[in-house]
């Protein structure tokens, strides 16, 4: 008997072993097919294919503009019944953590009241906002440069404070921009043709250019055409509508000062800094504004003032300023820029121009205090400090800190140096191929879905969460600028990257408004934006933020999670916006999937129509 039950024991024990062996291959296999694309979100996948109304090739949905500036009276549509309803047109140009109103709640020393303040949960408008009666879609590049129509930003207050320096000119139904600006009454061009002579502009060397206080940005406009992308920002102050002005004519812009807070962008990120009668005090409180300067410029760039105090001796009289003032403020300038190590390179007349050294071996007698900061790229809402940024450190004299930049347009697909040396965590050479690889193939499915793409219908674009900058890098066009946000809660900051690709971004939190004015990109993609802040808050106020900085008829592409995308898709159905949802390039059964929207054409007082 004892024989028999120590049989059968073991015969129950090698089923219950093979029962186990299979069961762990049944998970194995399970979870081998969820990774595959299946199982994670498949139900909800395989449900929208076979309802066959929202995935697929896009059908009724119509990207064209029918709102031009030579367009007739605009016809009104059926009222609809909206969950949002439109705001008030008092907020026709609502720049919510620009308010004029809050902002003069706060101190006007150091331009602290210009800085971002943006409105608590309980004073958020839950409203859409409107777009002031008449409003038209803005001309293609590059009449845009020189002609906005006077419906989009109707202001004339700069035609007048300006008439004699050629910003702006109000004529008819249009502002038109000469070129002109209060240091180069002979036009941009011929001004930056006198930088180029120090500069190299030419050969690609100069790529990114941080122009602060760039007014109309004339600057940025007429440097396009030398391949030279310049990011430039001046406040929300007593001359309206600046950063307008200079998004309706297509240029890259935003809202911003330098007052406590750092820019928000990461160091060595600008080829270039320029300054023309921006209203910076350079020599004040220690030298903040320059070394703020020193640390987003890279190894080797150039910064440019041109007006006050340059050349005060000759000047002092016309600028109704006393000579000692001016002298003591020229001295400040000298003085920061002799301890952040540059070399005056240029000056004649107005203008000076200054080169930083290419790396810390030549500035070694230099009595600067250093920042002792582990992250000189932590920017979002960091007050400056009065000290240096450190160089990245150098095996030979000769070697420019954190690697040299290839010219552009070679570095715009190149390995950024960054990457190359392995300075970004978690991100290698090949994953940056991959990365490139796999946005040149979803950019060349979102141009079978939206075929004007790349016809220049869109000039002003923005990725909600650029990661390393590959869809800007993919759609890159003479026609197009992409401004690459780097969400702040992002799980790896790569906007030194971006910039080290000759492209343009910003720090930015999408919990907060975006520093910009309404209606002022033509078309938004937002990859993961909704799954990466998810808990992080409300995902309706993203949404309206969307809504409030697109113009009417232009475009927004999603990418995320099926059942992500089915929440979105929920709230646009109330915010006068139109949708497809459409299969990942790969098939149906991906459960990755687009959302293609277009965002209807309305107006203060009523008028709309829906694009079909």
């Amino acid at each position: 008997m004892a024989k028999g039950n120590t049989s059968d024991g073991r015969t129950r024990s090698s089923v219950q072993i093979f029962i186990v062996a299979g069961l762990c291959c049944f998970f194995y296999i399970l979870g081998a097919w969820q990774r595959s694309g299946f199982g994670k979100g498949d139900s909800i996948a395989l449900e929208i294919t076979k309802s066959g109304a929202e995935c697929g090739v896009i059908q009724n949905l119509s990207f064209d503009t029918h709102h031009g500036g030579d367009a007739g009276s605009i016809a009104e549509s059926e009222s609809q019944t909206m969950v949002f309803k439109p705001c008030n047109p008092r907020y026709t140009d609502y720049t919510p953590c620009q308010d004029q109103k809050r902002a003069m709640t706060f101190p006007r020393n150091d331009m602290i009241y210009r800085e971002r303040h943006c409105p608590p949960e309980e004073e958020k408008l839950h409203c859409l906002i409107p777009a002031p009666k008449g409003y038209v879609t803005p001309f293609p590049w590059p009449k845009s440069r020189d002609f906005v129509p006077y419906a989009n930003a109707p202001y004339k207050s700069l035609t007048v404070e300006k008439a004699i320096q050629n910003w702006i000119q109000y004529e008819g139904n249009v502002f038109r921009f000469p070129g002109g600006g209060t240091q180069f009454p002979q036009g941009a061009d011929k001004y930056i043709d006198q930088l180029a002579s120090v500069i190299p502009i030419k050969n690609g060397t100069v790529r990114t250019a941080l122009d602060t206080g760039c007014g109309v940005a004339s600057l940025g406009a007429y440097l396009w055409s030398r391949n030279v992308i310049a990011m430039s920002f001046a406040p929300r102050d007593s001359h309206e509508a600046q950063v307008q002005f200079a998004l309706e004519r297509g240029v890259p812009a935003v809202i911003g000062v330098l007052g406590t807070i750092k820019l928000p962008y990461p160091s060595r990120a600008f080829d270039m800094a320029h300054c023309s009668r921006c209203l910076i005090p350079w020599g004040a409180n220690g030298g903040i504004y320059l070394m703020e300067v020193d640390r987003v410029l890279r190894p080797g760039g150039y910064w440019v003032l041109s007006g006050p105090p340059i050349n005060w001796k000759a000047n002092y009289r016309s600028w109704q300023r006393p000579r000692e003032e001016l002298e003591q403020e020229q001295r400040n300038i000298e003085e920061t820029a002799k301890l952040l190590c540059w070399e005056k390179k240029y000056e004649k007349g107005e203008i000076a121009v200054w080169q930083k050294r290419v790396n810390a071996e030549s500035c070694r007698s230099r009595q600067a205090t250093l920042c002792n900061s582990d992250d000189p790229d932590d920017a979002w809402y960091k007050t400056m400090e009065t000290c240096v940024t450190p160089y990245p450190e150098v095996n030979s004299p000769d070697e420019v800190a954190g690697g040299e930049l290839k010219p552009f347009p070679a570095r715009l697909h190149s390995v950024p140096p960054r990457i190359s040396s392995g300075s970004v965590p978690g991100v290698s050479v090949e994953d940056y191929e991959e990365d490139n690889k796999t946005w040149r193939k979803h950019v060349n499915a979102y141009k079978k879905i939206n075929k004007l793409l790349d016809t220049g219908r869109y000039r002003n674009i923005m990725d909600m969460n650029a990661g390393l900058g590959s869809f800007a890098a993919a759609i890159h066009s003479p026609k197009l600028w992409v401004m690459n946000v780097m969400p702040t809660i992002a799980e790896k900051n790569t906007l030194s990257v971006i910039f080290e690709r000759g492209l343009i971004g910003i720090y930015h939190d999408w919990c907060e408004a975006f520093s910009t004015y309404p209606r002022t990109y033509d078309l938004i993609h937002a990859n993961d934006v909704f799954s990466l802040y998810k808990d992080k808050c409300n995902a309706e106020d993203i949404l309206l933020e969307m809504d409030r900085i697109l113009r009417p008829e232009g475009a927004v592409i999603f990418r995320d999670e099926v059942d992500t995308l089915i929440k979105v898709k929920k709230i646009i159905g109330g915010m006068r916006w139109d949708t497809k949802m459409v299969d990942h390039e790969d098939g149906p059964l991906v459960p990755e999937k687009i959302l293609v929207a277009v965002k209807q054409y309305w107006v203060a007082d009523g008028n709309s129509t829906s694009i079909q």
